[in-house]
């Protein structure tokens, strides 16, 4: 019996987010729907020029939200991360906690420096925009790596964020490395747009030639295959990973079980924040998996899901949300 239903591995970031107006954006000098990695000092100058507005934090990082969604769901999760000694540290791994997810973030494993943070700014079409400043995770290396708890778990779970730190992109391939061994499954989310732009190579690394499950959106599928539609992305995707998931917003996902594609509807709903609304998708449909539900039983409920946060303003959903979902 496996302790853990998903070891994930990823950024930790403490998530600010702010709801902002399309004309702040542009005053801001911010690239609207995408993910921008920042220094310190934009991090700094941007908080200044929003702090007139109010804001929602939360523990995250996409690996984080997506096994922080399976926990809720009543799933067992691991997180390997990396955090700093300060205050934000401090709240990250008491959120964690607060979630039941299990972490490497024992007293010895947080540094000197700062925890990393992500700006979040949601615009009044629902669309998020996300500036990162990194901090001490873009050091996250293969010494956050937990062999023993990969060995233990029924999946593991790289986000592609990481693709863009050589010492993170290096952490994730050990992790699949040891999964391999161990045989774990491995699953990969390609996580953005620009990721699959500037790092495409690395992320193909960290995929290998055994990667069971890839999750994307439509954008990421298109540019990861070099294709110009979901449908062709889709036959491509079947030589990088046995099975995947394709996300396209209102029309739902399109999914692959290794040998039947289904396309699974999304519901109907009034869209707030499109922010966490992937991360719930993959923490979902993973803990579907996990529990004897079927590869489209599995994508329902991870349907359901994102188009259940997308209502809410913020990362993830009250617990309570959360598990009515399997009702």
């Amino acid at each position: 019996m496996k302790k853990y239903d998903l070891y994930g591995i990823g950024n930790a970031l403490v998530d600010m987010e702010y709801k902002v107006s399309d004309e702040k954006l542009a005053e801001l000098g911010v690239d609207k729907g995408l993910m921008t990695l920042i220094e310190e000092d934009r991090h700094h100058e941007l908080v200044k020029q929003l702090s007139d507005l109010s804001h929602k934090k939360a523990s995250g990082g996409s690996a984080a939200n997506s096994v922080i969604a399976l926990a809720q769901l009543g799933g067992d999760g691991y997180y390997s991360c990396k955090v700093s000694s300060d205050d934000f540290g401090d709240f990250y791994l008491a959120d964690m906690n607060q979630c039941n997810v299990d972490t490497n973030l024992d007293n010895a494993s947080r540094v000197e420096g700062h925890t990393g943070k992500c700006i979040v700014m949601v615009t009044p079409d629902a669309d998020r925009t996300m500036n990162t400043y990194l901090g001490v995770t873009v050091s996250l290396s293969e010494a956050e790596v937990d062999p023993q708890a990969i060995a233990n778990s029924k999946y593991v779970y790289m986000e592609g964020y990481l693709v863009a730190s050589d010492t993170g992109r290096a952490a994730a391939i050990k992790a699949a490395s040891i999964a391999r061994e161990a045989s774990v499954p491995t699953v990969l989310t390609l996580s953005d747009p620009n990721m699959v732009n500037f790092f495409k190579d690395g992320l193909l690394e960290m995929a290998g030639t055994d990667l069971d499950l890839l999750f994307c959106n439509e954008d990421e599928a298109t540019l990861m295959t070099g294709t110009d539609n979901v449908e062709a992305a889709a036959d491509a995707l079947k030589k990088l990973a046995r099975r995947f998931a394709i996300t396209v917003g209102a029309e739902g996902s399109v999914v692959y079980d290794g040998q039947t594609m289904s396309k699974i509807p999304a519901d109907k709903v009034d869209v707030i924040d499109t922010n966490g609304a992937g991360d719930m998708y993959a923490g979902a449909f993973l803990y579907g998996l996990t529990h004897d539900m079927s590869f489209v039983q599995s994508a329902e409920l991870a349907s359901r899901a994102a188009s259940k946060i997308v209502t809410h303003f913020g990362p993830r959903l009250p617990t309570e949300q959360t598990k009515a979902l399997l009702v």
